[in-house]
């Protein structure tokens, strides 16, 4: 198994953060071999930013995602940035609320910026994509994920990423369940 994965949106939307949680759930927790390299704009917000993550159940001999199998898209610039990027068959993940799809690919949507704002804290919507991208994918563990959000995050703000974790994740199972 070998996926390439870019998790993407603009700077202030904490991607990179996602980033090193994902990759620390799917190394430290589940027990993959996995890499991650982070771009960004010149600007600290509001510049497209990504971060790339590669996994593997082997080692990794080439650390940079070329053709995502997977791509979040947390604004209309990283969609219309990436998009092209990703394979024909990529499981493309979207905050609904922020990206309007260019054509009528098969994506996947979530109000992410919505259902953080309803948790009290627009900021944690990077942590709800995270939700969705466990339950849609497949890719990580629930389990590997709670325990990196866990270890990753100030015990003071744990709790709260915790439930926008579980709001993302709950959302895709309801949605699963009337398709």
């Amino acid at each position: 198994m070998r996926k390439e994965i870019r998790l993407s949106g603009f700077g202030g939307q904490g991607i990179v953060l996602a980033g090193y949680i994902l990759g620390k759930a799917l190394t430290i927790y589940d027990g993959l071999e996995a890499v991650m390299t982070q771009a960004y704009g010149p600007e600290a917000r509001g510049g497209a930013s990504s971060a790339n993550i590669l996994v593997s159940d082997e080692p990794i001999d080439y650390p940079i995602v070329q053709r995502p199998d997977i791509l979040v898209a947390l604004s209309q610039e990283a969609y219309t940035k990436f998009k092209s990027t990703a394979k024909p068959e990529a499981i493309i993940l979207i905050d609904g609320d922020l990206v309007i799809p260019t054509d009528h690919e098969r994506h996947h949507a979530i109000p992410a910026t919505r259902l953080a704002k309803s948790l009290g804290r627009r900021i944690v919507a990077n942590v709800v994509m995270l939700g969705f991208f466990t339950a849609v994918t497949g890719v990580v563990s629930r389990e590997a994920m709670e325990k990196a959000i866990n270890s990753s995050i100030k015990p003071k703000a744990a709790p709260l990423n915790l439930d926008a974790f579980a709001a993302g994740y709950e959302y895709a199972k309801r949605k699963e369940l009337r398709s």
